[in-house]
């Protein structure tokens, strides 16, 4: 997953600091998610599939179809 939620983030040149302030986080926290440091609250990650248009099965890397279901 970690891969995954930087992959997402760089293909859309956005910023660390731009999803921290999407989910409404420090951007410390954020790089926490990111290195695994600490895992994503479920709450984020429904944010994120919103954020980015994809399904939470391709943020947790349980498929390569990023189309939300």
């Amino acid at each position: 997953m970690l891969k995954r939620l930087r992959d997402i983030r760089e293909d859309r040149d956005l910023k660390q600091k731009n999803i921290a302030y999407v989910l409404g986080i420090s951007i410390q926290q954020y790089q926490l998610y990111e290195s695994g440091k600490r895992e994503l609250p479920v709450r984020h990650l429904k944010t994120l599939c919103k954020f980015y248009h994809v399904s939470s099965d391709y943020i947790l890397e349980l498929t390569n179809d990023p189309e939300p279901k």
